[in-house]
């Protein structure tokens, strides 16, 4: 089957061949690396190889998934990520003034990560998204959009008992400076939209019930996204999920109905909601519609980059089309649960897996798309 869209706009929206818009589609973020890059990066860490060998490396994994995503009909692309350490590290890439022994981030199998620790401010990236949006739109002949992380997720970088000379108010302020000017770089390059990560929202509902962590992180994210005009915010999106590395996750057993109404508190223009992993998603749908902002649009997940089973078109069909009985289907997008590698050393999902769910989300939206008659 061929790419359920015949047109990109000028803006991005996703319209047929009559000018007619259907249901949006897009990945997450993440592809696991192919094994040319997987092993650069070791010879890279060994010192067998110097940096231009590395950055060649990446820039053919880099072209080689947009033309796979393109290929299989994606009308919005990402660049995998392949050149980022992970998710949640790239602005830390070449900073010193960090020691290893920061938050902990406990996943259900048992393994864990662990975030660094702020030894020092100011607080600065070392690298700014755009550079991976900037180098995916050399290979791109659809939209891109670009992950960035989110500032609450860096807010744990500051330790619980400060740092002299460095108060948290002063921390967050260009914590707050840094993520705008990651965001708005990714805008002013011309990311189709900027995905902010946010997948420590539902943790916080594990490690602080009361929901005060969350609060938190909210008020941390709004103190950014309340920078960018009402045009912009509707090109600022949030992904939330439950974790996914190693097939493994950390929250996906904190209720949903927790966290999500204040989640789409957010001002930004598109929810990226993890869904397909669900056990009651026509529950998680309802408090959707309940709590659906103005304007905003809400992508649902309908692939479990998880589950080693590949979805076929038609389940994501039903999938999509169990949300349309939910939400407004001119509201409504589709999307995967979550990246697929958000580490560069998760090897738990094999690329061509990535590829073949991604296809069946694709394949499956225009499906429901059809069905649906829009």
């Amino acid at each position: 089957m061929g790419t359920p869209t015949e047109h990109i706009s000028r803006m991005g929206n996703i319209v047929d061949r009559n000018g007619t818009a259907v249901i949006e589609t897009e990945p997450i973020g993440s592809i696991p690396r192919p094994v040319e890059l997987l092993t650069a990066m070791a010879d890279h860490a060994a010192g067998r190889i110097g940096d231009d060998d590395l950055a060649a490396a990446q820039d053919r994994a880099v072209a080689d998934t947009i033309r796979r995503l393109e290929e299989i009909g994606s009308p919005v692309v990402t660049d995998g990520e392949q050149s980022k350490p992970s998710f949640a590290t790239y602005p830390l890439t070449g900073l010193d003034q960090l020691a290893p022994d920061g938050a902990v981030i406990p996943f259900a199998d048992g393994h864990h990560r662990q975030l660094p620790r702020l030894t020092g401010g100011p607080l600065r990236y070392g690298v700014h998204a755009d550079r991976y949006l900037r180098a995916a739109l050399q290979h791109a002949t659809v939209p891109v959009k670009q992950a960035v992380i989110a500032p609450s997720a860096l807010s744990l970088l500051y330790p619980a008992d400060g740092i002299d000379g460095y108060p948290r108010e002063t921390f967050l302020d260009d914590l707050t400076a840094a993520a705008e000017t990651d965001i708005r770089g990714c805008l002013e390059a011309g990311a189709h939209r900027v995905q902010l990560d946010f997948t420590e929202a539902r943790l916080s509902l594990k490690l602080d019930p009361s929901g005060g962590l969350l609060e938190h992180f909210i008020e941390i994210n709004n103190r950014v996204l309340e920078r960018f005009t009402p045009a912009e915010q509707a090109r600022i999106g949030v992904h939330t999920c439950p974790g996914g590395d190693q097939d493994s996750t950390h929250s996906l057993d904190v209720d949903y109905k927790a966290l999500l109404p204040v989640l789409l508190r957010l001002k930004v223009g598109a929810f990226y909601v993890q869904l397909a992993s669900e056990p009651e998603p026509d529950t998680v749908l309802s408090v959707l519609a309940d709590h659906l902002p103005a304007q905003a649009r809400i992508f649902v997940g309908v692939t479990d980059p998880i589950d080693p089973q590949v979805e076929t078109p038609e389940q994501v069909r039903d999938r999509v089309l169990t949300a349309a009985r939910h939400l407004p289907v001119d509201r409504l997008g589709t999307c995967d649960d979550c990246g697929f590698s958000p580490f560069a050393d998760d090897t738990s999902t094999s690329r061509e897996t990535a590829f073949a769910k991604i296809r069946a989300r694709v394949e499956g939206t225009a499906l429901a798309a059809a069905a649906l008659g829009v």
